[in-house]
Order: C-alpha cells, then structure tokens, then sequence
C-alpha cells in the first residue's frame, strides 16, 4: 500500500519566516504523496486585536462570533494559505490552495451549545476523498487551512489538529496513512522550560498519568486527544516535533502508541 504523509504546521512556524522556509524546505523533499494542513491563530488573533476584537479562547480552542470569522477566513484561507502555496511552487512542489468548502472536501456542523457557545465553530461529519485522490495521483499536493462548510453556504473554524485527524482517518483504506504535528518544540515535553526533556513514546496509559498529573499544557491537550483518535482509526504512524522528523527519523521528537 502507497504512503501517504499528512502534515499539520501550527502558527509559530507560520509567524516566523525562517522557519517556515526550513520546514518547506523539508516538507517538498519528500517523495511520497503529502497534504499539508496549516493553523494560523497568532496571525489572526494580532490582527482581531488591532481591530479591537476581544481575542476568546476556552480548553485550547477559539470561540468565533461572526467578525472573527471573516478575519479567521481572510487570515487562514487568504493570506497565509496562499503564501505556504507559493513558497510549495518555488520549491517544484505543485500544491493546490483548499479550505473545507472546497472540492466539498470537509463537511461539518456548527458545534451544538453545551456549557460554552463556541459560536461559528464546527465539528467535522465527513471527509470526501475523492477529489483530494485525483490530485495526489497527479502529483499535486494539497494545502488545507482550518476552515470547514456546512453544505448550506456556512463557513466554519475547525481546529487545524482536528482536520489533519480526520484527513488521515478518511485516507487510511487507501494509503498507508502517516500523520506529523510539526511545530517549534523538539516533542511532546515533561517539563515545558526544558526543550530536551521530550517524551519519546506516548501510549494510552502514560497519556492518561500525564493528565492526571496536569502535565500538559492546555494548547497540546487537543492535539493529543486528536493523536489518540487517529492511532484508533488505522492510521499508521503518528508522530510530534519539528520538522526535521520528516526527513530524519533519528531526529528526538514523540511518537504516539497505542
């Protein structure tokens, strides 16, 4: 079975240009079919605060009213998509620009109002593949942001994690499917001051003394619980650290077990 690599960047490696050049750089080496999925948040919350918009986040995620989601779409699927797109074509990766809404790629539902009303937020229902296959058969790298569609002309913010979880999920009778949290952090790390106290290997039980333990940090939380989700859902692979992962995989960073 082909390999496909599914790769999620988050917002410190967009925010820094020398970073994000480094992790391209890596990310167009590789020689198997690869979408990339890229966050965006510290981009737009500067921008929702220079247009005096308060900034709400709760357990890791982003409460979007109406004003934040025109400025989460114009940041996520604008600007910064289309940069990591034109950055793909100066390296020779031929890469293509995609939110949910396009292809009809991720379909979602405005997330329902419990004890918090995260507003134009939206849980993912479906991932359709086949537009995204045609693309990958001819060489053409797809570029996810994080927002989703509602099938009736919704857009919706979904957490970037989330959307690469489930973009490995719907692959992984076709590929064999790999997923890679690339962020500025060497892993997953027992002491958050300490860069080189990586967790190399997280499976279910250490997962659960960690949080029992308050040892993870809040932003890390959605992303482990999207690990889990993968590893149980035929993903192959699940890894965490920097890029270097990609091409090196002597390189220290976490790898996720079930």
């Amino acid at each position: 079975m082909e390999r496909l690599k599914i790769v999620k960047i988050g917002g410190h490696i967009i925010n820094d240009e020398t970073a994000l050049n480094a992790f391209l750089d890596d990310f167009s080496k590789l020689n198997t079919p690869k979408i990339l999925v890229h966050g965006g948040g510290k981009s737009a919350s500067t921008l929702t605060q220079q247009m005096n918009i308060e900034v709400q986040i709760m357990n890791g995620r982003r409460i979007t009213n109406a004003e934040t989601l025109d400025i989460i779409t114009m940041v996520y699927a604008g600007k910064i998509n289309k940069t990591i797109v034109a950055k793909l074509q100066a390296r020779n990766t031929n890469a293509i620009g995609f939110s949910g809404a396009d292809g009809n790629s991720i379909t979602a539902i405005k997330r329902p109002v419990e004890t918090i009303d995260y507003g134009f937020v939206g849980d993912i229902q479906k991932v359709h593949i086949k537009t995204l296959k045609l693309l990958l058969n001819h060489g053409i790298t797809p570029v996810f942001c994080a927002i989703t569609h509602d099938k009736n002309g919704q857009l919706l913010n979904t957490n970037a994690d989330t959307v690469a979880s489930e973009l490995a999920i719907a692959f992984a009778n076709a590929y064999a499917t790999e997923l890679y949290y690339c962020f500025e952090k060497n892993g997953v790390l027992e002491d958050v001051n300490k860069d080189n106290s990586v967790i190399e290997i997280i499976d279910s039980k250490t997962y659960q003394t960690l949080l029992e333990g308050n040892n993870i940090s809040e932003g890390m939380l959605p992303k482990l619980t999207n690990c889990f989700h993968a590893i149980a859902h035929q993903v192959k692979k699940v890894h965490i650290g920097k890029s270097a992962m990609l091409l090196h995989t002597n390189t220290k960073h976490t790898t996720i077990q079930k």
